[in-house]
C-alpha cells in the first residue's frame, strides 16, 4: 500500500495526514486500518516507532465522520493508556489528525484537579484518552457515562498489566459492554495476561503482528561501553554528553539512582531536567517542555517515560542502567530516530549487566557491538556466560527412543535372516 488515499479515508483526514508529513502507511497502519474501518476487533503486536497510534486513531475518526452524532452528549470512543505522558501524546496526535473536523478529543489523567475534569466531562466529547485508574474515579462518581462508548482501544496493554491496571481495565471493559468494537495493542502478545484480555475483551479478533522493517531498525545505531565501576560509568557518561550527544534521554532504573545521577551531573555543571514516577503533573510537564524547547538538552528518566515521550530530534538514548526486561530496552531506544530521522542508542554495561545485554541481543535477534573511548577502556575482562542447554521435551525424547528401537530391531532382523 503506497498511499493513505488507497485506504479510502475522508478527505479531511487525508489533508491532515499530508500536513503532518505522513506520506505512506507503515506496516501496522496498512494492516490494521482496513479491519478497524470494517468494525472488526483487532489484537495487534506493535513495537514503539511503528506508527501504531495513527493505526487505531484513524479508524475511530473515520467512524465518527461516517456516523456523525445527532445530539450533544458523552464520548463515543475511549482510548486507555498506561501513563499520563502516553495519554497526552496520543491525544495530541489524534487532535492533529482531526484538525479539519469538529471532533472533540480530551484527556483524563492524574495530576489534574478532579473538578476541572468533571466540568469538561459535562460537555460534549467525541474521543476520551485516559489512564485507567483516574477514569475509574469518574465512573464511580457517575461523572463519566460508559454507555455511549462505541469503540474501546487499549494501547500498550502489556504495560498496563505490568503496572497493575488489569482489574481496572476489565471493569472499564464491562462498563463499556454496549460497544461495537475493541482494539488491543501490545508490544508482545505472549503471557497469560494478554491472553486473558483477548478472551474477555475481544470478539473474534483479527490478529496483526508488525515488526518494524529492517531499514527502520537500522536508523538506530546501537553500541555499548563496558564499565568497571560507578566512577568509570560517570566518566563515560560525561564523555558521551560532551563529545557525542546533542540532545539525549538518559534512562536509570530507580528514583534513587536518578537522584544520585542528578547530583553527579550538577557537580559536573551539566544542566538536566528529570521525570520520574509519583511526580506532580505540573513538574512533569515543565520538565518535558524545557527539554522539547531546547532550553535543556539532557533529560533523566525512569521507565515511566519509556513509553510516552515523543520529542523530535533526540540524538541519543543513553541506558545509564540497563532495564530489567529486554522489551523495555526496545521501548527506550524508540525515543530516538522518530519521524524518519536517524538516532543512536548507547548502553553503559557493568559486569553484572552483561547477561542482560546478551539477552537483549537475543530478543532483538541482532548484535549490539562493544566500543571503547580512548583513555576510558575497561580494565576487567568481558564476562562469558555459558548458554544453558535446553532439555528436549519428554515427548521428543520418547519419539527418538522409539526410532532408535526400530533401527535396532531392523538390524537384528536382518542379522537373523542372513544367519
Amino acid at each position: 500500500m503506497r498511499t493513505f488515499a488507497e485506504l479510502e479515508l475522508d478527505p479531511k483526514l487525508l489533508m491532515a495526514l499530508d500536513d503532518i508529513g505522513f506520506e505512506r502507511p507503515t506496516a501496522i497502519q496498512a494492516d490494521v486500518i482496513p479491519h478497524g474501518m470494517d468494525g472488526r476487533d483487532v489484537l495487534a503486536s506493535a513495537p514503539t516507532g511503528t506508527g501504531k497510534t495513527a493505526a487505531f486513531v484513524l479508524p475511530l475518526l473515520q467512524h465518527l465522520l461516517d456516523f456523525p452524532r445527532q445530539d450533544p452528549g458523552p464520548a463515543r470512543a475511549l482510548i486507555l493508556t498506561p501513563t499520563r505522558e502516553l495519554a497526552i501524546q496520543v491525544a495530541d496526535q489524534a487532535r492533529a489528525l482531526a484538525k479539519n473536523t469538529d471532533l472533540k478529543i480530551i484527556t483524563i489523567t492524574g495530576g489534574i484537579s478532579y473538578q476541572e475534569h468533571a466540568e469538561i466531562l459535562g460537555k460534549t466529547q467525541d474521543i476520551v484518552v485516559a489512564t485507567p485508574g483516574r477514569l475509574m474515579e469518574y465512573v464511580e462518581g457517575e461523572r463519566f457515562d460508559c454507555r455511549a462508548i462505541e469503540s474501546l482501544v487499549l494501547d500498550e496493554a502489556d504495560r498496563m498489566l505490568d503496572m497493575g491496571f488489569g482489574p481496572a481495565v476489565e471493569r472499564l471493559s464491562n462498563e463499556c459492554r454496549w460497544r461495537k468494537q475493541s482494539m488491543l495493542f501490545s508490544a508482545t502478545l505472549e503471557g497469560k495476561g494478554i491472553q486473558g484480555f483477548k478472551e474477555t475483551l475481544l470478539t473474534d479478533p483479527v490478529e496483526v503482528t508488525a515488526e518494524p522493517p529492517r531499514r527502520e531498525r537500522k536508523k538506530i545505531t546501537q553500541w555499548y561501553y563496558r564499565c568497571d565501576d560507578m566512577n568509570h560509568k560517570y566518566a563515560l557518561l560525561k564523555s558521551i554528553l560532551a563529545d557525542q550527544a546533542n540532545r539525549a534521554i538518559i534512562f536509570v532504573k530507580t528514583r534513587e539512582r536518578l537522584a544520585a545521577l542528578r547530583e553527579e551531573l550538577t557537580r559536573q555543571k551539566i544542566s538536566c531536567a528529570w521525570i520520574q514516577g509519583e511526580m506532580a503533573q505540573a513538574k512533569r510537564t515543565n520538565a518535558i517542555e524545557r527539554f522539547s524547547s531546547g532550553e535543556i538538552n539532557f533529560l533523566l528518566a525512569t521507565d515511566v517515560a519509556a513509553r510516552g515521550i515523543d520529542v523530535p530530534n533526540i540524538s541519543h538514548v543513553i541506558n545509564f542502567d540497563l532495564p530489567r526486561k529486554a522489551d523495555v530496552y526496545l521501548h527506550r531506544i524508540g525515543r530516538t530516530a522518530r519521524a524518519g530521522k536517524k538516532g543512536n542508542a548507547v548502553s553503559l554495561v557493568e559486569a553484572h549487566d552483561q547477561a542482560m545485554m546478551d539477552r537483549i541481543c537475543r530478543y532483538m535477534n541482532e548484535d549490539v557491538k562493544e566500543r571503547h573511548i580512548e583513555g576510558l577502556k575497561p580494565s576487567h575482562k568481558k564476562p562469558a556466560f555459558k548458554k544453558k542447554k535446553v532439555k528436549a521435551p519428554k515427548k521428543v525424547l520418547k519419539a527418538k527412543a522409539k526410532k532408535v528401537a526400530k533401527k535396532v530391531a531392523k538390524k537384528a532382523a536382518k542379522t537373523t535372516d542372513k544367519s
